[in-house]
């Protein structure tokens, strides 16, 4: 009896068992359902059409005749075939592009400067004295000619006094002496030495009024005065500094540029320029440029002239100079975007015929969104600047967009 109750369990389990496998690979009927043409047949890129017996079978294989895959063996039904679909072929890549066109650029250039006076003198006494007058204020604009500074020169002036005296007896006995001359009364050897007295005490007249003049320091042209460095009554020297006077109607702006850039800078060039804290831009005409290359900087010292009247612009004051250099008429312009970097070269994809094609290129001068190329393209090429990173040689490409130069 228990010999009995075993062999049947066991038939039961086996039943069990064989049911269960049945369901799980399709089981007849039930097949279509999971592996039917239901989810064989209708996955574009071919899904896997699970194996199954009879109909779920035969519905699998339709799958994957449809998806061009490859067909396995069904897994014990009347219909026989399973399969799983494939991978079908794939369409051509969307991708936007570039029109070349010949473009008018120039590069950018930002490089820092000074700003100088026009004329610039340390006022200073050519010989010793005591001070007696002050004529100007600090920081006030004077005239040329205007008396600044005056040093004692009264004994000077005494000296001046008794020389025109002895000028003036001189001259009367010099006629007086011609006179007789003209009758015989005295030779001429006499009369000779009379008049070279009379040329000898202009002469010192002459040097005494030279004398007299540095004592009176004058401006050497209409400008702005500094800061006093002297006080009424002091001794000064020649080392001893007066002032300063500036000629600030008119500006040096001093500044470098690469020597690349030195044929392009010649006279008459116009160049802008901004201050710190400055309302706004300024402008300078180059006046001369430095007549060699600095050798440690490798650059060209330029000099500009700036005759623009405003408060912005004080004498030492720091300026950014922003230059238009490297003009080109016919320049090649893409977007940055369109370049693919490479350990060697650079690339750029252009678009014939519906496929791509690389191409090798020599970049130049670049901004925020184009790059300008050197070789390689021509004008009108086509140029893909989305999708550069999943297009390959030769591949198929559909255009959906052409971007111009703006």
């Amino acid at each position: 009896m228990i010999s009995r109750i075993s062999c049947l369990l066991v038939i039961g389990a086996l039943f069990l068992y064989g049911c269960g496998s049945k369901t799980e690979e399709g089981g007849g009927p039930g097949g279509p359902g999971a592996g039917g043409p239901g989810a064989g047949g209708q996955r574009s890129g071919g899904g896997e059409g699970r194996q199954g017996g009879g109909p779920g079978g035969q519905g699998g294989g339709q799958g994957a005749r449809q998806g061009g895959g490859e067909g396995r063996p069904g897994g014990g039904g009347p219909g026989g075939a399973g399969g799983r679909g494939g991978r079908g072929p794939s369409g051509p890549t969307s991708v936007e592009a570039f029109i070349v066109q010949p473009q008018i650029i120039s590069e950018h250039l930002e490089v820092p400067g000074t700003l100088y006076p026009n004329e610039e003198t340390i006022i200073k006494s050519e010989v010793n004295g005591r001070i007696v007058e002050i004529n100007f204020e600090e920081g006030t604009f004077v005239q040329k000619g205007a008396l600044l500074v005056k040093l004692f020169d009264r004994d000077l002036q005494a000296q001046y006094n008794k020389l025109k005296v002895q000028l003036d007896i001189a001259k009367k006995t010099a006629e007086r002496q011609k006179e007789l001359l003209a009758i015989n009364g005295i030779s001429q050897q006499d009369y000779d030495l009379l008049s070279l007295n009379v040329d000898n005490l202009n002469a010192d007249i002459e040097s005494l009024k030279i004398s007299i003049s540095k004592t009176e320091i004058r401006a050497p042209y209409a400008g702005k005065i500094g800061l006093r460095g002297v006080s009424i009554g002091a001794y000064i020297s020649s080392q001893d500094i007066i002032t300063t006077l500036r000629q600030v109607d008119a500006l040096k702006l001093e500044f470098s540029i690469p020597e690349k850039y030195a044929a392009e800078m010649k006279k008459g060039h116009k160049v802008q320029f901004v201050v710190d804290g400055g309302r706004g831009p300024h402008n300078a005409t180059v006046s001369a440029t430095e007549g060699s290359v600095e050798l440690t900087t490798r650059t060209l010292r330029v000099r500009a002239l700036v005759t623009e009247k405003s408060s912005d612009l004080v004498p030492g004051a720091f300026a950014r100079i922003n230059l238009q250099m490297g003009e080109n008429n016919g320049a090649l312009m893409i977007p940055t975007q369109a370049i693919i970097p490479g350990a060697r070269n650079k690339q750029v994809i252009i678009a014939k015929r519906d496929s791509a094609f690389f191409v090798n290129v020599k970049t130049g001068v670049r901004d925020s969104s184009y790059v300008e190329i050197l070789d390689g393209l021509k004008k009108g090429d086509t140029v893909v600047t989305t999708g550069v990173m999943v297009v390959r040689p030769k591949s198929q490409i559909r255009i959906t967009k052409v971007n111009r130069y703006k």
